[in-house]
C-alpha cells in the first residue's frame, strides 16, 4: 500500500498473481507451440468466466496493446466472444470477454494442431533423408 504525505489520500494497489495451476497450464500450452499471451489468457479463462479488457490486463500481467491481439488471435479461431458493456460510471462501453466454447474443445484444437505440425516436420525429415544416403 502506497502512503502520501499527511493529509493525502491513501492509495491502494491490488496485485494479481496466477496460481500454481493458472501458471502450470500456461507453461503446458506455450510447451505445446502455443504463444505465450494466448496461453496466459487461456489460463486466465478457465478460472475466470467472463472479463473486461482491463481484467485481463491485469489478471495475465499483459499490456494493453498485448490483450487486444490476443483477443484478436482467439477470436479468429472462434476461441472467445466479445459483448458490449455499459460501464457502471460515465465513460465507454467496455468490452467483455468470454470463451465461446468449452476449453476442452479449445484444447482439442490445441492437440490437432500440434500433431499437425508434428507429421508436417516429420514429412520434412523423411525428405530430408533421400538427400542423405
Amino acid at each position: 500500500m502506497d502512503q502520501g504525505r499527511e493529509g493525502d489520500s491513501v492509495r491502494t494497489k491490488q496485485v494479481t498473481y496466477f496460481t500454481k495451476e493458472e501458471e502450470e497450464l500456461t507453461n503446458i500450452l506455450v510447451e505445446l507451440g502455443t504463444k505465450k499471451n494466448v496461453a496466459k489468457a487461456l489460463a486466465f479463462f478457465a478460472y475466470t468466466p467472463e472479463a473486461t479488457s482491463r481484467e485481463i490486463e491485469r489478471g495475465t500481467d499483459l499490456c494493453q496493446p498485448e490483450v487486444s491481439v490476443t483477443m484478436q488471435y482467439m477470436s479468429d479461431r472462434l476461441w472467445i466472444k466479445c459483448r458490449r458493456r455499459k460501464a457502471e460510471i460515465l465513460g465507454p462501453t467496455l468490452k467483455v470477454y468470454e470463451l465461446a466454447k468449452p476449453l476442452t474443445d479449445i484444447m482439442e484444437s490445441i492437440e490437432k494442431d500440434a500433431k499437425r505440425k508434428t507429421n508436417d516436420q516429420l514429412k520434412l525429415i523423411k525428405k530430408l533423408r533421400n538427400y542423405v544416403k
